[in-house]
Parts: structure tokens; C-alpha cells; sequence
């Protein structure tokens, strides 16, 4: 393997905003507001909130001066990574990478922010190093690839996430190319994530991206004071890519480094739910529209998915059909489908609909399989295929690239509908627009002691697990 941990690091050292292309400077604004309005509502809905809370301030890592953005508390800045990361996860409504097989901006972002705090950093500095950590992050799943590395059980969003982390607070903090490698073997030593969430709906999920961006901050941060890291962190014997998956593609890792930039094929949601499911709740949301469908005319409905997506949101059906929490919800194809059906809508407000009589009537009609057409479109297009037989007609529709992919991106006016509905209620309208405009602004900022403030409720009680 080539030397791709050294050349990583010294293209994260030097990473500088001013040279980045236009298009990249923008659409890193527009996922750091995207994120920020997912940690805002999750520190207030996500049943695990809670505990993750009491757990923190148990650990001693509620006595700080670092913001967690929807709380008006203060924590380390290990907490706040730690709790921005688990809270931006929360919901599933955060950013998706295709190719890669994961989220790259919770773990990224609230490490950056955390150690942007921790210095003084600019705005600039910030989303110079939120670049370098989305594209370690991205660049590492696809050489794995994230299919094999799923196969394995891992879960890459906080394992390669706690790499990108790394390399975001390494940016922050201005480590040098020789300190960057240092923080990536670090790194090494606390990369993991599990899928075993998937067997009862656990808050695990949640918990390990969280754990990946403390884990990034604290690689960093060692790195910083001197600490001494494993060489070759990426490409060596005991490497992340020999030791995660069993045929690595190294060279994925660097192809085109510094020219081509995986950000700009990170996608973001227009529903709070797994992204293989999101090409047919568009299909169901279009058909119901098209043919003024009603749930009772609908005698079955098949979802085609590529396999990846039958791990997570369509096998087994049984289970599928039957979800009892919010996170079997957002993993459920048929559920999501189900609340496009019936609604015309799917949002955060929909997991009120996991006991609804009309959902209910719906979920044992959907079935999911494995279709050929969407296989042979994955990775490249996450899409999908719905099948609907209603009174007594066959209505097919193949979505190859769904709402809030690249090639189908939200604009900055969809961008900031989707936070208003996620940050007005907790925040209230007025204060959220002025969060939104300190994010898109935030290349002209000092600090990010404003913004950070901004993130905070104006009154405490009005707080989950208070």
C-alpha cells in the first residue's frame, strides 16, 4: 500500500478556505446548517436524550465552558463533541454519502466546533477543517469499500468517522502534517461502531458517532501536546484497512485528493429516516398525489431496494412490517413508505404514526425486495423502485436520485424550511433564522462563540432530561 496516512495528513495540514472552490466553500455552510438543526432538535426529542445527558453529567463532562447547540448547560469539550456528535445522529436526519455507506458531518462538525471553542478559531479555520474531516471520513469508507466493511458488522460512520473528527480538530488546531499522522494513529486505537443496533432498535447508534467525535477531538488534542501515535495509521499491517474489511482499496483513499471533494456527494435528507428507504417514500408520496390514492384503495405495495438496503430497512420483513419505537421506524421501508401513503409526508412528527390505525392497515401490504435495476444503480445512485397495485392497476416508479442527493440537492430556501421545522420549537422562529444566518455567515466570523450562543434556548426549563 502507498504511503496514504502521510498524504492524507499533509493535505489536512494545509487545507485552506480561500483556495477552496465556490461551490465547496457554499455547500459546507449549507451541511453545517443542516447538522446544526438536527443537534437542536435532538437535544429536546430523541427518547435517548435523557440518558445520554445524565450520563454525561455523571462523567464529569457537564462542568465546562463548550456549548452543545439546544442546550442552555455548558460541558467540557470533550462532553460537548461527544453530546453534539450523539445528538446530531439522533434523529437519522443527518447528511448520507452514498458511495460510502455513512454520515460523515456528525461526527466532523461537532468535533470542529469543539475545538474551535477550545482555541478561539475563526469561521474560516472552521469550515477549512469541517472539509478536511468530511473528506478523510468519506475517502476511507470507499476504501474499504463501506459494503464490505457493513459485512463485517461495523458501522462506518463512527468508525472512519472518528478519523474524519480527528482530522477536523487536527485542522483547528493547526497541527502540522508530522502531528496530523500522530493524530490519526491515535485514532486508530478507538475506532469502532457496531451494527448490532439493528437487532432491537438500540440507542447504540446514537452513542457511537457521539463516542467518534470525543474520540477525534481527544486524538487531536493529544497530538497537539506531543502525544506519540502509531505510523501508517491507514495502509499498515494492523491498519484500518487491512484490519476493517477484508479486500481494501487504498488508492480510493487519495484518487483525485485536493481536485475532487467526496463533500460534494454528501446528500442530505428531506426525511428523518434511513436513506435506502427515501427513493420510494418519494415514488409514494408522488404516486398518492398523481392518482389520488387513498390507503384503503392500496391492495400491496413492493419497495425495490439494492441489498445494502434490504440489510437495514427491509429484512426481515416480519420485523419490518411491525416497528414499535422510533428507531425500528427509521429503519423500517415499510413504515416510511407507509407514512408517505397515508400522509403525503413524511417528517419528524410522523413517529407519532407508529401506532396509527391507518399506518397499521398499511405495513402488512408492503413487501421488500432485492431488485435488479436498483442493484445495478447502487452505489452510484442510491435509488429505489415502488410497485403499487390499486383497484386493480399496477402503477411502477423508479426513482434513480432522491430528493437532497448531490445531482438533486435542497436549495438554500428548502435548506432552511427543513431547519425552521426542526429548530423553531425549541429555539422559537426569530432566534432560529439568527442561528441559520450566523451558519451561511459563518465564513465571516470572528469566532464561534456567537454562533454557539445562538444554539441555546433562551429558557433552560423548557429542556428534555431537565
Amino acid at each position: 500500500m502507498s504511503a496514504i496516512t502521510a498524504e492524507l495528513a499533509a493535505y489536512c495540514a494545509g487545507l485552506d478556505f480561500a483556495s477552496l472552490p465556490a461551490a465547496v466553500q457554499e455547500r459546507t455552510r449549507f451541511l453545517v446548517l443542516d447538522l446544526v438543526g438536527n443537534i437542536v432538535r435532538g437535544r429536546h426529542d430523541a427518547e435517548s436524550t435523557p440518558a445520554l445527558i445524565a450520563a454525561s453529567r455523571a462523567l464529569g463532562l457537564a462542568a465546562g465552558g463548550s456549548a452543545v447547540l439546544g442546550d442552555s448547560a455548558r460541558y467540557t469539550p470533550a462532553g460537548a463533541a461527544f453530546l453534539n456528535g450523539a445528538l446530531a445522529h439522533s434523529l437519522d436526519f443527518d447528511d448520507t454519502h452514498a458511495a460510502g455507506t455513512l454520515h460523515p458531518g456528525a461526527p466532523v462538525i461537532p468535533a470542529a466546533l469543539a475545538a474551535a471553542e477550545m482555541v478561539g478559531a475563526d469561521g474560516r479555520t472552521v469550515l477549512s477543517a469541517i472539509v478536511a474531516g468530511y473528506e478523510v471520513t468519506c475517502r476511507l469508507a470507499v476504501a474499504l469499500p463501506g459494503g464490505d466493511h457493513y459485512d463485517r458488522g461495523y458501522h462506518p460512520t463512527a468508525t472512519c468517522g472518528a478519523f474524519g473528527a480527528a482530522a477536523a480538530a487536527g485542522r483547528v488546531f493547526g497541527l502540522d502534517a508530522a502531528a496530523m499522522q500522530d493524530a490519526f494513529g491515535i485514532a486508530l486505537s478507538q475506532a469502532a461502531g457496531s451494527l448490532q443496533f439493528l437487532a432491537n432498535g438500540a440507542w447504540t447508534k446514537r452513542f457511537q458517532v457521539g463516542w467518534s467525535a470525543m474520540n477525534g477531538l481527544a486524538a487531536a488534542t493529544l497530538a497537539r501536546e506531543g502525544f506519540r501515535g502509531a505510523s501508517e495509521a491507514f495502509e499498515g499491517k494492523a491498519g484500518f484497512l487491512r484490519a476493517y474489511a477484508p479486500n481494501p482499496r487504498p488508492e480510493r483513499a487519495v484518487r483525485g485528493l485536493g481536485q475532487e471533494f467526496e463533500l460534494m456527494q454528501t446528500a442530505v435528507k428531506p426525511y428523518p429516516s434511513c436513506r435506502y428507504g427515501h427513493a420510494c417514500v418519494d415514488a409514494a408520496i408522488a404516486l398518492r398525489g398523481e392518482l389520488g390514492l387513498t390507503p384503503e384503495a392500496i391492495e400491496s405495495v413492493t419497495m425495490g431496494l439494492p441489498n445494502k438496503g434490504m440489510l437495514l430497512v427491509g429484512a426481515p420483513l416480519a420485523y419490518k412490517q411491525n416497528p414499535q419505537n422510533v428507531v425500528d421506524g427509521q429503519f423500517s421501508g415499510p413504515f416510511v413508505v407507509s407514512c408517505g401513503l397515508a400522509t403525503g409526508h413524511m417528517g419528524w412528527d410522523s413517529y407519532a404514526l407508529l401506532q396509527d390505525p391507518t399506518v397499521r392497515s398499511l405495513l402488512p401490504k408492503i413487501d421488500c425486495v432485492e431488485d435488479p435495476e436498483v442493484q445495478a444503480l447502487f452505489p452510484d445512485y442510491m435509488a429505489g423502485k415502488l410497485t403499487i397495485r390499486a383497484r386493480g392497476e399496477e402503477h411502477v416508479r423508479l426513482v434513480k436520485v432522491a430528493k437532497g442527493e448531490p445531482d438533486n440537492f435542497l436549495t438554500e430556501a428548502e435548506l432552511r424550511a427543513k431547519f425552521h421545522g426542526l429548530a423553531d420549537a425549541v429555539l422559537g422562529a426569530e432566534r432560529a433564522a439568527q442561528l441559520a444566518d450566523a451558519v451561511i455567515g459563518l465564513d465571516k466570523a470572528a469566532d464561534v462563540n456567537g454562533l454557539m450562543r445562538l444554539g441555546a434556548p433562551m429558557m433552560a426549563a423548557r429542556l428534555a432530561g431537565e
